[in-house]
Order: structure tokens, then C-alpha cells, then sequence
């Protein structure tokens, strides 16, 4: 079997560099041709917000000894971004972002972080302070709700049980190696 040769790092650089050069490019090509085409709808910073979510995703990606659960809360603070972005430039006619989009990512993100834990409870020191601020981002609905920002639907309500509810199972499972990690840390 025939491998492909192996980009060496310098190359690799060049070669994002010039990638980026080329969204950029993209980018203010999308913005010019949208002012001239249809000014009045904003769908160039639609693409351009997919542009740059892209880009963080890429880079961080293409770092060495990326922790899983760390890749987990980029994804889910990148795109809640993204979506309060596109709902904001479509002025929250509906509010879909805070009230279906970001609930729904937090319930995902929950439900993976669990996924992560039960496969590789071992690791699960590791994973623990992004659990850990996943749970405070989970909190965000609960403090739009309180605030009267956004309305106690439904699925803010289930993205905060489905956290806090995860948070415990997972300090269940793994109290002992938390336990063990914490008196090793501390030198108890």
C-alpha cells in the first residue's frame, strides 16, 4: 500500500496562510457583491460568520494534543456565537437563537460530555473543568430566564436539567477517581 508523503510543518503553514488569504479575499468579494446586489439583505456577513467559525474550528483542530472535551466546549461556544450572529444580523425577528438554537446545543454538548465520560470514565479528570464550564454556560438560560430576557420554555428548562442532571451523574461515576486525582493533586 502507497502512502501520501507527509506535509512537513513549514509547507503545512504556507499552506493555511494562503487559505486564509483566500477567505479573506471570499469574504470582501461576498460583502461587495452583496452591496451591489441586494443591499437590503445581509446574507454576505451570513457567509462571512460561516467564514470565521470555519477558521476557529480549523485552527484549533490542527493543534497537537487537542483534549476532546476541549474540542466539545469550542463547538459549543463557537456555535451559539454563530447563531446569536446570524439571529442578530436578521435583527431577532424570532429570537430563535436564544430560544431553540442555543438550548439545543447545550443539551447536545451535555449529552456528549456524558458520552465522553462513560467511554473513558478513567479520563475523566481530564475532562472535568470543561464539564465544569459547560455547566456554567448551561446556567446562561437560567439567567436570561430570571432576567425576563427570554420566556421559560420548555427547552431552556430541559438544557439546565440536562446539565445539572449530567454534572452529578458524572461526579457519581467518578467520585472515587476525582477523590483519588484531588488527594494526589493537594498531597493529602
Amino acid at each position: 500500500m502507497i502512502y501520501p508523503e507527509k506535509i512537513k510543518a513549514k509547507k503545512s503553514d504556507k499552506i493555511i496562510k494562503i487559505l486564509m488569504l483566500v477567505s479573506v479575499c471570499v469574504a470582501i468579494l461576498l460583502l461587495v457583491v452583496n452591496k451591489l446586489t441586494t443591499p437590503r439583505i445581509p446574507w454576505a456577513a451570513l457567509a462571512n460568520g460561516g467564514i470565521v467559525y470555519a477558521w476557529v474550528i480549523v485552527i484549533y483542530s490542527i493543534r497537537k494534543n487537542v483534549n476532546i472535551a476541549g474540542h466539545v466546549l469550542l463547538q459549543t461556544v463557537a456555535i451559539s456565537l454563530l447563531t446569536v450572529y446570524i439571529d442578530y444580523i436578521l435583527r431577532f425577528k424570532r429570537g430563535w437563537s436564544i430560544n431553540i438554537a442555543i438550548p439545543i446545543i447545550i443539551i447536545i454538548a451535555n449529552i456528549t460530555m456524558a458520552i465522553l465520560t462513560i467511554v473513558s470514565y478513567k479520563k475523566y479528570i481530564k475532562y472535568a473543568i470543561y464539564q465544569l464550564i459547560i455547566v456554567m454556560l448551561s446556567m446562561l438560560p437560567a439567567i436570561l430566564m430570571a432576567e425576563h430576557i427570554v420566556p421559560n420554555n420548555g427547552l431552556n428548562i430541559s438544557a439546565i436539567v440536562v446539565s445539572v442532571t449530567n454534572f452529578v451523574l458524572c461526579l457519581i461515576w467518578c467520585a472515587k477517581d476525582v477523590k483519588d486525582a484531588v488527594v494526589r493533586k493537594l498531597h493529602w
